[in-house]
């Protein structure tokens, strides 16, 4: 038997998320020790791993839930040979670094052509949101590595990250806006400028039915507060990719809670858990991080 955070990382599902499946879906139903705390069976691990591979693949999580919920020991362990099978096939060994690595060198010829045409490669195969977390994202982390490292000048990096948000924002404007779901607010904090993974979360929110309003990069605490109270918002997310970003995550998120207390507060990227006050800390990946807010929107 395993415990929540032993199951996360065999399983490759966030804490969080693996929570919001369980309450949500009832994909699994853990025992409970004396103390409560749940334990995990390896049959639990097989269906969340099935679940997390089916969702990666394209499958709303409810129909990957259905999927995997109730199937047997053999049907499971079937499935997921399957997947494992058609992603390897479909993607081939080393395919997402090769990507990776090609649009470092083509960022350093800075041959904006072969960057758009590996852009395309990544999100045509794959859907959006797992485009994003295993090509797009990893490719940018590298692009910043080999800029640390001095193997990519300046302006190199500018023409991969310009290529990137150029390709997001045809996505945002592709997905349409819808005015049904809970309007939210999303950027980055003051003096925030790394606005990739938040505009890719924009596009993602949209593609789940929520009415985004996109405000960009280096918003400024009271137009925090200006947004919300002019555009009626219901949620707010933004970004903490950079430690200092985590400061003015805070700062913003603070006003807000003293303006706007109703207003689900959440932020995500790699320094969100450094953020202070009360507020929903999401996962890095675009998927589970969607997962977990689609979960706290308030209903109707």
């Amino acid at each position: 038997m395993y415990t929540i955070k032993q199951a996360s990382l065999r399983s490759g599902v966030s804490v969080p998320l693996l929570r919001a499946w369980e309450r949500r879906y009832g994909v699994v139903a853990p025992q409970r020790t004396a103390s409560r705390y749940r334990l995990y069976s390896e049959t639990d691990i097989e269906r969340l791993r099935t679940m997390r591979m089916l969702v990666d693949g394209g499958w709303s999580a409810s129909q990957a839930a259905e999927q995997v919920r109730d199937a047997g020991d053999d049907a499971l362990r079937a499935l997921e040979s399957d997947l494992r099978a058609e992603r390897g096939v479909r993607e081939g060994p080393g395919a997402l670094t090769a990507t990776s690595s090609a649009f470092v060198a083509a960022a350093a010829r800075l041959d904006g052509e072969a960057m758009d045409r590996i852009l395309d490669e990544m999100l045509s195969t794959r859907r959006f949101e797992t485009a994003v977390d295993e090509g797009l994202l990893p490719a940018m982390e590298e692009v910043g590595a080999a800029w640390a490292r001095g193997e990519l000048d300046v302006a190199a990096e500018h023409a991969a990250s310009e290529a990137v948000l150029r390709r997001l924002g045809a996505a945002f404007e592709a997905a349409g806006r819808t005015r049904e779901g809970p309007r939210t607010v999303i950027g980055m904090p003051r003096s925030a400028h790394h606005e990739l993974a938040a505009l890719a979360f924009a596009v993602a929110a949209r593609r789940a039915g929520v009415d985004v309003v996109y405000l960009g990069a280096d918003v400024p605490d009271e137009s925090w507060v200006r947004a919300v109270a002019e555009t009626g918002a219901r949620a707010v997310v933004m970004g903490a990719v950079m430690p200092a970003d985590a400061e003015s995550a805070s700062d913003a998120l603070k006003r807000l809670a003293e303006t706007h207390p109703s207003v689900v507060r959440a932020v995500g990227g790699r320094y969100a858990s450094r953020t202070v006050g009360s507020a929903l800390v999401l996962p890095e990946r675009v998927t589970d991080a969607l997962a977990i807010f689609l979960e706290a929107l308030p209903r109707g």
